[in-house]
């Protein structure tokens, strides 16, 4: 395989099963419930209020699930690396217990709704593994196995599994799924129409009122009136509490390709080794192929200083491990964990009565989303699932526990505060900005202030201020999907400085560029 080829940009979701456009919203608008995002948990709150009989608005920033959501690799299972021995050591064994119980309720949600809708996901029943090659995870995985058998999980211990290369133990999960997540929002999206939901696309909420009802302002000057607001954009927005503080981002290569049926591993794989390596397949739509999809290289956004490499050493591995494997697609997700591992999923402290968030699956949303959208509408009916209190996003007990994760997430905010500024940065009017190729971008000085810079592949300059309208740290550039990113809470820009991630909601001002 040729590791520098250019294969498609967009995820093999989006591009297989795109969601049809929707309006974006003018004028005023009331309503029972206003649900902020449409990825899987947003779209699944969403439907399962409309379906309880409330009036639901979805407010999308850009496009219906084009954020993460469009970009995971679709696993729906609740076996999580290290999350039980976790839960176990940090909260008990009915906190393990609540977790493996919501997220196998999640599980069959999705196939019990794909049925009942119609809807044709490519839903397929495999095991989950979580895996190690070196002896010295072992131990480590053994104790994970015993965990999360104790927590309900049909799991075992196993040196055996189906990928072309040996591993030294796995834990295994039996009854877990995978499927195409667009195919299953699309159904969803439509049944929630059909239910008087309504969706609006580029309409971009930049500020929540307070009292009830609640008043939500769009960027293009919309406003939206709801009595009960869902706060499910992937981040915290509206974050009074600062529960941002308390989620660590990592951002996650995607490569995929076809490979003969026969190389199919028939599971889901996952390995922390080696900056993450996850594998699945999916149907590719040939027969006698399936689509291989191996994720990895995973980092944080906007301290990599060169992604395009990244994604060649992943296409490399995937290619040493699959002989044949030709790269057709590339793309990348962005996730936040917990620094107490549990996702955010409750009321929004500090934000007034009937607000909820949905944050911080960790890489799990699948479920996650799907368990967000169950529990809120629960608690929503005054009738919360059981598992309420795990996910509570108020909690201070496994805060305090978990106090050393979330002093070095904080410790990592505050050196990127104090020493992006005190590093020293090019001038502009010596030479950076003129010796930028083409795809090229840096952050430089002028004027006593800091400028991100991009050449584009035409030739053209692009300015913008270099402090994220968030809480000042200073971009970085993503040299692989031309992007500017923080690297202290995630806000993601493109190169005019329009937002394309949360949790920033004004963009980065724009520079003439001839002035640096």
């Amino acid at each position: 395989m040729n590791a520098d080829s250019a294969p498609e940009w967009d995820s093999y979701w989006t591009q297989s099963a795109p969601l049809p456009p929707r309006p974006a919203l003018e004028g005023r608008l009331e309503t029972d419930v206003a649900v902020i995002g449409s990825g899987i948990a947003g779209l699944s709150t969403a439907w399962e209020l409309a379906r309880a009989g409330h009036r639901v608005v979805v407010l999308e920033a850009l496009r219906t699930a084009g954020g993460v959501t469009g970009h995971t690799t679709g696993k729906l299972t609740a076996l999580h690396p290290s999350v039980y021995g976790k839960l176990l050591d940090s909260r008990g064994e009915e906190a393990a217990a609540l977790y493996a119980r919501s997220h196998s309720a999640a599980l069959a949600h999705v196939r019990e709704t794909a049925a009942a809708l119609g809807i044709d996901c490519s839903l397929e029943d495999r095991a989950a593994y979580t895996y190690c090659t070196g002896e010295e995870g072992v131990a480590e995985l053994r104790a994970e196995a015993d965990a999360a058998r104790a927590a309900g999980l049909d799991v075992s211990f196993v040196t055996e599994t189906g990928l072309p290369y040996p591993v030294a133990g796995a834990v295994r999960a039996a009854g877990q799924a995978q499927f195409h997540p667009l195919a299953y929002l699309r159904g969803l999206a439509e049944d929630l129409v059909a239910h008087g939901g309504r969706i609006f696309e580029h309409t971009r909420v930049t500020g929540l009122g307070r009292g009830t009802p609640h008043h939500l302002a769009t960027e293009s000057g919309a406003v939206v009136t709801a009595d009960t607001v869902v706060v499910a954009a992937h981040h915290p927005l509206f974050d009074h509490a600062l529960l941002a503080t308390r989620l660590d981002q990592h951002r996650d290569l995607v490569v995929a390709g076809v490979v003969p049926a026969a190389a199919d591993p028939q599971g889901m794989y996952i390995t922390r080794e080696g900056g993450t390596r996850s594998v699945r397949t999916a149907p590719s739509g040939r027969e006698g192929e399936r689509l291989l999809i191996v994720t990895g290289e995973a980092f944080t956004p906007g301290s990599e200083t060169d992604v395009g490499e990244r994604y060649r050493q992943l296409a490399s591995w995937a290619a040493e491990h699959f002989p044949g494997l030709e790269v057709t697609h590339r793309w990348a997700a962005q996730d936040n964990t917990p620094t107490d591992t549990v996702p955010l999923i409750g009321p929004l402290p500090a934000a007034g009565e009937r607000v909820y968030v949905a944050t911080g699956f960790g890489g799990w949303g699948m479920t996650g989303g799907v368990l967000a959208g169950r529990l809120i509408a629960s608690i929503a009916a005054g009738a919360p699932e059981p598992w309420a209190g795990l996910y509570d996003p108020g909690r201070i007990g496994p805060v305090v526990r978990e106090a050393p994760a979330y002093l070095k997430a904080q410790w990592e905010v505050g050196r990127h505060l104090v020493q992006d500024r005190l590093r020293s940065l090019g001038d502009g009017s010596r030479g950076p900005v003129a010796e930028l190729e083409p795809g090229e971008g840096t952050v430089i000085r002028s004027g006593g202030r800091p400028y991100a810079v991009h050449r584009d592949a035409g030739g053209r300059l692009h300015a913008v201020s270099a402090v994220c309208t968030h809480m000042g740290c200073l971009v970085g550039f993503n040299n692989a999907e031309r992007t500017w990113e923080c690297p202290c809470h995630g806000s993601r820009f493109a190169v005019d400085g329009a937002v394309l991630q949360g949790p920033a909601l004004e963009p980065l001002e724009r520079k003439d560029p001839d002035t640096l």
